[in-house]
């Protein structure tokens, strides 16, 4: 059967107008927009960083897929063993607070302790006390034991979840020593509230006279030149310590490095050149070398960084040319930068346990060009020579006189009887103490200075070179 002409003609126009129809519809369709991981925006950034400036550029691992959590991609560009110090953090802003002392916490410091190798029990003894902290206010003291956070007892394999909530408000059961009897006691619970707080690293200095000889202690617990951006404040107080003890006429410094894990090396430098002999802006404190990409620029192939001049400068009035450093397993980093800063210079004496060997130096990186990303990163780019290119101390300075902190209970610090002050004026007077002081055998498990933004950091500035 035939169909008839105009029958097709119209069935086709038909056609015609139902797939135009549809071609119209398709076209107003939503679009649905498919957003980028935005992980791999941060991994670009932290390759073309690490390609820049990291220190083992040879050895930098191969990149991971670019879609990673940023801090597994930038854990697998790195060359570990070697490198044992480069960091990510999550939040950058956080970073640098950190770095200049400012922290939301409550106050207080601490070293861990196994109660006793007959239970899993773990005690924290309170290293030090912050000053105008929730801490102090609540009468807490260098010495004191806390055995529960919350009412939980503290044991090897709880502690660090508990260690985990003192960021927030939370109670405390201590035990305190009682100076008559010697026996632990307990005291009533504490509660805290943490607050944001900028802790001074200008922790404690005093002059004390002993047997004829004038001695000077300075307690310093970290390296930064103030609390902000831009700020000194710092720096300009510990001027002012070493102009009062030199308007005192001390013979000896001490310096007290045990929790001085390190910081910026402005401060590093600021602080030797208030020391060093006779020093001046002609004189080297410490030289900096880069990877083989940053050296072939004409600023960065010979880097030598100069002292400061600074009329507080006590060294020439130091006796036999001689300064005494207090140092701890966490001493690292700018306080080592001190101690092999000064050796071309004078006798650095050390007393108390090996430091940690860092010899290497980190620049804090954040990506200004995407607001996406929180990431803050600290890579390795540098290694530290004093100024007879000296930088053999990755496995740490031995002390003079190896003394442990944790061989006796805690005293105050700058009383004349707590270990480590006691043996540094042993030295400088040539006279043992006469007192009896309880020896202990302490397995020390960690600090909260281990888990410091700032620990063994060794901040540089590569806009200033």
């Amino acid at each position: 059967m035939k169909i008839p002409v105009l029958k097709i003609a119209f069935l086709f126009s038909f056609l015609i107008i139902a797939l135009m129809s549809c071609k119209e519809e398709e076209e107003i369709l939503p679009e649905v927009k498919v957003e980028p991981n935005p992980n791999i925006a941060i991994n670009n950034w932290i390759l073309k960083v690490m390609k820049e400036v990291y220190l083992w550029l040879p050895e930098m691992r191969s990149p991971i897929a670019d879609t990673s959590d940023p801090s597994t991609y930038f854990e697998a560009l790195l060359n570990r063993p070697t490198d044992r110090f480069s960091v990510i953090y999550p939040d950058y802003k956080a970073l640098v607070n950190s770095l200049s002392g400012i922290s939301l916490e409550a106050g207080y410091e601490f070293t861990l302790y196994r109660e006793s190798s007959s239970n899993n029990n773990v005690v924290a003894e309170i290293t030090y006390v912050k000053k105008n902290s929730p801490a102090a206010t609540s009468g807490m003291q260098r010495g004191d034991y806390i055995t529960r956070i919350n009412g939980t007892q503290l044991t090897l394999d709880n502690y660090k979840v508990q260690l985990g909530l003192i960021s927030k408000p939370h109670t405390l059961i201590t035990l305190r020593v009682n100076n008559t009897s010697g026996a632990l006691e307990a005291r009533p619970e504490i509660s805290l509230v943490p607050v944001e707080l900028a802790e001074n690293p200008n922790f404690l200095d005093s002059v004390y006279t002993i047997n004829g000889e004038k001695i000077g202690y300075v307690v310093y617990h970290f390296f930064a030149p103030g609390p902000g951006n831009n700020s000194t404040t710092y720096d300009q107080e510990m001027d002012a310590i070493f102009g009062e003890l030199k308007s005192k006429g001390i013979q000896h410094l001490i310096l007290d490095f045990r929790y001085n894990g390190g910081g910026y090396v402005s401060s590093a430098v600021n602080l030797a050149s208030l020391i060093g002999p006779g020093v001046s802006t002609t004189d080297v404190f410490s030289k900096t070398k880069y990877n083989s990409y940053l050296m072939q620029f004409d600023n960065l192939k010979n880097v030598q960084t100069p002292f400061k001049a600074k009329p507080e400068n006590l060294g020439k009035i130091l006796k036999n040319n001689r300064v005494y450093v207090l140092t701890s397993t966490r001493t690292a980093s700018a306080s080592e930068l001190i101690i092999n800063g000064l050796k071309p210079y004078m006798d650095v004496f050390l007393i108390g346990d090996k430091t940690t060997g860092k010899n290497v130096g980190s620049v804090a990186f954040e990506d200004k060009e995407n607001p996406k990303n929180p990431y803050g990163i600290l890579p390795i780019i540098s290694r530290s020579f004093n100024s007879l290119d000296q930088s053999d101390y990755t496995t740490g300075f031995v002390p003079n006189i190896e003394v442990k902190e944790s061989s006796e209970r805690l005293k105050p610090l700058g009383d004349v009887k707590e270990l480590l002050l006691r043996k540094a004026i042993e030295q400088i007077t040539g006279i043992p103490s006469g007192g009896r002081f309880q020896q202990l055998n302490r397995q020390d498990v960690g600090s909260s200075l281990d888990a410091k933004l700032r620990s063994g950091l060794l901040i540089e500035s590569l806009q200033e070179k």
